[in-house]
């Protein structure tokens, strides 16, 4: 990712994700560099279930617990 892109990535989650310890935020951000298209899919897939009426948390629930395989995966070896 470009610095400017990263930067604002960085500054998006923290704010979004406030309450969430620093080192797991780390955790994310990690996984997010490894697999961009993965969470681009997660986004767009959110964004569908908002638009079709749910609400962004329960849109971003779902979609959650249908990718909670690979999210694990991920999260738990984001540097491989």
């Amino acid at each position: 990712m470009g610095i400017f892109k990263d930067f604002m990535l960085k500054q998006a989650l923290k704010a979004k994700m406030k309450d969430v310890p620093e080192a797991e935020r780390e955790k994310l951000l990690a996984a997010m560099e490894k697999n961009p298209e993965f969470f681009k899919k997660i986004g767009e897939e959110v964004q569908k279930r908002v638009k079709s009426g749910q609400s962004e948390m329960a849109a971003t629930m779902v979609v959650m617990r249908e990718h909670q395989h690979e999210l694990q995966k991920l999260m738990s070896n984001p540097k491989h």
